[in-house]
């Protein structure tokens, strides 16, 4: 109980740290392009947990814009002394939140390897995946507890789509929807072949871009290229290749290497082309997965990256506690970017 009252008093700053949290509009515009050059619109990294845990429970719980009386939460019986000092610790009586105080707490837990009052590119990478992975887990556990209806700590194929009786599994129907395109997907996360799905097995079924399974990789590519393969000859040509998935390879290639040239499409299609028979099969496009499937794993890599151009003014490639104070908006504007215009946002891929 006295979990829950936290939570609703976290989601209720969140909603007042949306509202009155100022932004400082160039670096609101300069994330705001990272969106539409990367399309992060739908795998935001956050980088403050305490965030993360309010925006979690604000959906969760379909507050939107509702608000709650802050008084009543923090004088709640059932709330534990530890909990309200340290939520009060962060958040005015308003609901703001302090940037400098949340930044000069989470700086020793980021740097930590050495720990020697610099943030490298490396222990911004590490934090960020930390947060990523915990969101994967939460969100993965979220759906193993409704789908597990035998409670026996794996997903079978029934309890994943109930909807598919017996003989829609015999039709075997491989159209996007169909029968027999769910169980592929499901069988391709069955790791150990056994007919269900552990918790790292289904959340590679959930989350397929994060997976290190090689055959769920060599089917995200498949489906990838049967949107590409404008012939239907189960292969890319060239200007297929050069017309669909040479465009996401470059814009994420000038965003790693802070706008260098990237290899022209020519370039890239011989060097893929390991057979040189002028077309590329789905093994060829797997040094592209990253760029043409992007999960939330490898968007922590390029907000990382965002986050240290943004913050390190002296370019050293290492972050002070001065600097990332004197950027705090950057560091939070996955927040003030969420009230945008849907206009100003153009999903590339």
């Amino acid at each position: 109980m006295a979990k829950a009252v936290v939570y609703a008093l976290l989601a209720t700053a969140f909603i007042l740290f949306m509202v009155f949290c100022p932004s400082k509009q160039h670096g609101h515009h300069d994330h705001l392009g990272l969106n539409r050059r990367l399309g992060f619109r739908d795998h935001v990294p956050v980088f403050d947990p305490l965030v993360a845990k309010m925006e979690r429970y604000t959906e969760e719980n379909g507050l939107g814009g509702e608000t709650h009386n802050l008084d009543l939460v923090e004088h709640s019986p059932m709330m534990e002394a530890s909990e309200v000092e340290q939520v009060h610790e962060y958040f005015s009586d308003e609901g703001k939140l302090n940037l400098t105080l949340r930044l000069l707490s989470l700086f020793p837990l980021i740097d930590q390897a050495p720990k020697d009052s610099y943030i490298s590119s490396n222990e911004l990478k590490h934090w960020l995946t930390q947060q990523a992975v915990e969101r994967l887990n939460y969100r993965t556990q979220n759906e193993m507890e409704s789908y597990d209806k035998d409670g026996d700590g794996t997903i079978s194929f029934s309890e994943y789509q109930p909807k598919f009786s017996s003989q829609d599994l015999e039709k075997n129907g491989m159209e996007h929807g169909e029968a027999g395109w769910w169980k592929q997907q499901f069988d391709n996360a069955d790791a150990d072949k056994n007919g269900t799905l552990t918790f790292n097995e289904f959340k590679d079924l959930l989350h397929p871009e994060d997976s290190n399974n090689s055959e769920i990789h060599k089917w995200l590519l498949a489906e990838k290229m049967k949107r590409m393969d404008q012939d239907n000859d189960g292969k890319l040509n060239f200007m297929e290749f050069s017309h669909n998935a040479y465009d996401s390879f470059k814009s994420y290639v000038e965003f790693e290497t802070g706008g260098a040239k990237a290899p022209t499409a020519e370039e890239k299609f011989a060097e893929l082309d390991l057979n040189k028979d002028n077309l590329l099969e789905v093994e060829e496009l797997k040094p592209l997965l990253h760029y043409l499937h992007p999960g939330e794993l490898s968007y922590t890599n390029y907000y990382a990256s965002f986050l240290m151009s943004e913050a390190d003014d002296n370019k050293d490639g290492k972050l002070t506690l001065n600097e990332m104070l004197d950027h705090d908006y950057v560091f939070y504007s996955t927040v003030y970017d969420a009230g945008d215009n849907e206009e100003d946002y153009h999903d590339e891929f």
